[in-house]
């Protein structure tokens, strides 16, 4: 079994350990700070699911995807920002025919929509989502922690049933001790992680509080509880199902059992203005102003999220 990581940020190393682990062939396409620490102290891995290292003998790691005419990959997952699906699509359409016929894209981001940039390209058969809920962190370019496992990695297809192609993948992640499954209801778990984020990520950066402030204000509650049903109003104008048939059903779990536990937890997006990078609001929050404007809905707490997170992206690059 031959894995093409596609992208050596905290999710691409942490999968990357668990094939490693399963005895599968990884090679990593990652930046140049990350490839030169991998080829100089292998990948680690640590945290809740005890260690492991792997030394820079067994995978290979490089800056660019150049590959021989020889090589042939079972799987590729899609581990970059959600803002750089559009290039990395682009990136693997031109050595399709060195990739092979029967090779399985699978996308490990966040947000909606990144599936559609692969669709020119690629079969609709061969392309797959994950949906993924454990937290991974990157103390260093070559070490992976993983902090918290809140449900299995779900792998699925938006647009097939068979999920025989990933069956294999999923046992290989499962081997190297993270669990992970075939869904048939993918679509329902990008939704719910979708709600989550759309109503924390965005609302914790702007504000500067981690989710647990959020939820114990008010005036906090308010504004999430508009995100969120804003999202329901796109969702069922769109046609698109999750696992809580409306938003107050949602909206009680949330509160219940989905925010307590990650209430000391700062939005990535805040993490990212911090930095100077650009965010993943165009996936998110981005997303439900696109699909509410093609379907005649308004999302006026969406949009002034949106807003928001591009004041805060252009300010920080200055």
């Amino acid at each position: 079994m031959r894995v093409l990581i596609y992208g050596g940020g905290a999710v691409g190393l942490g999968l990357a350990s668990c094939l490693l682990k399963a005895g599968a062939r990884v090679d990593i396409l990652a930046a140049g700070e990350t490839v030169t620490a991998l080829g100089e102290h292998g990948l680690v891995r640590d945290g809740i699911f005890g260690e492991y290292r792997a030394g820079p003998e067994s995978f290979t790691a490089r800056t660019l995807f150049e590959p021989e005419q020889t090589d042939r990959y079972d799987y590729v997952l899609v581990c970059t920002k959600s803002m750089d699906t559009k290039a990395a699509a682009e990136d693997l359409a031109r050595w399709r025919p060195v990739l092979g016929e029967r090779v399985v894209i699978v996308l490990c981001q966040n947000g909606w929509g990144n599936a559609e940039h692969f669709l020119p390209w690629f079969p609709r058969e061969r392309v797959y989502n994950a949906r993924v809920i454990t937290g991974f962190c990157r103390p260093q370019p070559h070490r992976v922690t993983v902090t918290v496992h809140a449900d299995a990695i779900h792998v699925g297809s938006l647009y097939v049933g068979d999920l025989a192609p990933v069956a294999e993948l999923c046992r290989l992640i499962t081997a190297g001790d993270i669990p992970c499954q075939p869904t048939e209801a993918i679509e329902k778990d990008l939704w719910a992680k979708m709600l989550y984020n759309c109503a924390l990520n965005p609302l914790g950066a702007v504000l500067g509080v981690p989710y647990g402030e959020l939820a114990a204000r008010e005036d906090g509650r308010a504004i999430m509880d508009s995100v969120v049903r804003e999202v329901y109003a796109v969702m069922d104008a769109c046609g698109y199902r999750t696992h809580w048939d409306g938003a107050d059903a949602f909206l009680d779990v949330f509160y219940s059992k989905l925010v307590p536990p990650t209430a000391a937890h700062e939005s990535s997006m805040l993490q990212d203005v911090r930095e100077g990078r650009t965010t993943e609001i165009d996936a998110l929050n981005g997303q439900v102003v696109d699909l509410g404007e093609r379907h005649l809905v308004s999302v006026p707490c969406n949009r002034m999220l949106c807003r928001l997170m591009h004041f805060l992206e252009k300010k920080a690059s200055r």
